[in-house]
């Protein structure tokens, strides 16, 4: 998980003045504003650095701080003019692994004070999962601690600076972040009154596992089972062919399930694609490999890769890849020398088996640990460790119990947040994601409506909304309408009780809207009702022509 909480290509809004709750009326007391380089004085935050920032074309005129909270974790915090605030406070959600500070300059400029901290720890001194190594703390940081403790403070920071608390407050965060957002409502439910979640990658031990499951199936045997191709004899895996194949046959299954050729399949689930009967046609003769074929290894990969990882006695761990996630399977998927024989799936997951999913390490990474040719040192100090080495069965057996215990968020129960707090969880995910699998977001939400709406969806849709966006990636990009503005939906939402029943998604290349669809709130679905026979002209591809039902 790469994408920060920019996620979407959001579109600049004008929101509603803010107004007091009476939920934060009892601490609504009043005081004079301070400057910006006096909340270096604050005494109980340690502020380390306060200065006035210049507007620049990316950003307006603002105070920009850095502080710490308890040494290991830094946040970070941009604050509009006391003029051009709009009276909102959001904490904005991390990407991968993170150890950095993200910026929301988009959010700045529409009058949000912005607060975002490193979870505990700097990439650059602790790269991937390395922070987690020996440090327990660091991994509750990293799990959850960090978000709160940088939302407590970021309210002590407003008061101070703006004299005032903030009238509302919310979390914007994707991936990382949107895993982040959940372990908010389930953990900390007083924190924020409005929280998007996206892409949340909330299953965090078992998907990260599902990454290394799914590199060991294409590593194994020397690449049997990839899908590059070395043309020229020269050792190199330039081509990939096989994988366009891939993605056009898939398209050409499902593709118009939805009444509409798009180059989008709109419902996974029901795209019913095998690859030993849909690719039957492609096989290879005689089982020699080529470029513009596949072996039965290489199918059988793909079987496993639809299907998800399983343990030895077949018990399933994950959900395997949605279909219509094969566009940026050159990135994410299948090694080959364009992506330096290292695709992002495996970086996510190369170190996470060595400080991440175990209670105590088994070794450490290989000197080069992307390349599984390596054999291990068990005899050094720290022994040696590869992903390749993973047992599956350690998932099912319990042995990553305790990591899962810090940071997953799959706890169903949200009443104290939804019910008690009176809060509004907005969630979304791409149905095309490359990255993280998208159906098991909606089972989850499913779960969510069982055991704390006791399965009533109506009920539930009052307090949480779920958008599954059809050709959309991790956080963005991708085949389908990929750019909307959760945040100012919830907003609305939260501040005027209008529950939104769509988002307004689009789609541009190179720079120009081609598309645009409503995305329903599940469980409705976007049905395109437009001029007769015009479902495939682009020209009609336009807002009004889609209605939820």
């Amino acid at each position: 998980m790469i994408k920060s909480a920019a996620m979407l290509s959001l579109t600049v809004a004008i929101l509603v003045a803010p107004r007091l709750t009476a939920q934060n009326a009892p601490s609504a007391s009043v005081a004079r504003p301070i400057a910006c380089e006096s909340l270096l004085d604050l005494p109980n935050v340690t502020v380390i650095r306060a200065a006035s920032r210049p507007a620049t074309a990316a950003a307006p005129a603002h105070c920009y701080i850095q502080g710490t909270i308890d040494s290991r974790i830094r946040f970070h915090m941009q604050l509009p003019l006391p003029e051009n605030w709009n009276g909102r406070l959001l904490n904005i959600g991390d990407g991968g692994k993170d150890g950095v500070l993200n910026f929301a300059d988009h959010r700045l400029a529409q009058g949000y004070a912005v607060a975002n901290s490193n979870t505990g720890h700097d990439a650059a001194a602790e790269p991937r999962a390395t922070f987690a190594q020996d440090d327990l703390d660091a991994v509750i940081d990293f799990g959850h601690r960090a978000v709160h403790l940088t939302a407590n403070v970021s309210k002590a920071v407003v008061r101070a600076f703006y004299g005032r608390p903030a009238s509302f407050t919310y979390f914007e965060g994707c991936s990382t972040g949107g895993r982040q957002g959940l372990m908010e409502a389930q953990r900390y439910p007083d924190d924020f009154d409005g929280i998007v979640s996206g892409a949340p990658v909330f299953d965090y031990q078992r998907l990260n596992i599902t990454h290394v499951w799914m590199a060991q199936r294409i590593f194994a045997d020397d690449l049997a089972g990839n899908l590059a191709f070395d043309t020229d004899g020269d050792g190199t895996l330039e081509s990939l062919t096989k994988l366009r194949i891939l993605q056009q046959t898939v398209l050409a299954k499902c593709d118009a399930n939805d009444g509409i050729h798009d180059g989008v399949i709109d419902d996974p689930p029901s795209c019913r694609f095998d690859p030993f009967v849909d690719l039957k046609p492609r096989m290879c003769p005689d089982g020699k490999d080529g470029d513009e074929c596949f072996t039965q290894r290489q199918l059988q990969t793909l079987q496993e890769i639809y299907r998800g990882p399983h343990d030895s006695r077949g018990v399933r761990v994950y959900k395997g890849m949605d279909f219509g996630s094969e566009w940026e399977w050159q990135r994410t998927m299948f090694p080959h020398h364009a992506n330096g024989m290292v695709p992002a799936k495996l970086i996510y997951g190369v170190d996470h088996v060595n400080f991440l999913f175990y209670e105590k390490s088994p070794g450490v990474p290989l000197p080069n640990p992307f390349n599984p040719r390596q054999i291990p040192d068990k005899r050094a100090n720290p022994p040696e460790f590869g992903w390749w080495e993973f047992n599956i069965d350690d998932v099912t057996s319990g042995r990553g119990a305790a990591m899962m215990a810090i940071t997953d968020a799959t706890d169903p129960d949200l009443s104290r947040y939804l019910l008690r707090k009176n809060g509004k969880l907005l969630m979304f995910h791409g149905w095309a994601d490359p990255e993280g699998q998208a159906e098991p977001t909606l089972d989850y939400y499913r779960k969510v409506i069982e055991t704390t709406f006791r399965g009533e969806v109506d009920g539930a849709r009052e307090k949480v909304r779920l958008f599954m966006f059809p050709g959309m990636g991790h956080c963005g990009d991708g085949p389908g309408c990929n750019e909307a503005d959760p945040l100012e939906a919830l907003v609305a939402w939260v501040e005027k009780g209008v529950a939104p029943d769509h988002l307004v998604a689009h789609h541009r290349t190179n720079g120009i809207v081609d598309n645009e669809r409503r995305v329903c709130a599940w469980p409705q679905k976007a049905l395109y009702v437009g001029p007769a026979g015009g479902q495939n002209d682009r020209v009609n591809w336009v807002e009004k022509n889609f209605a939820c039902r």
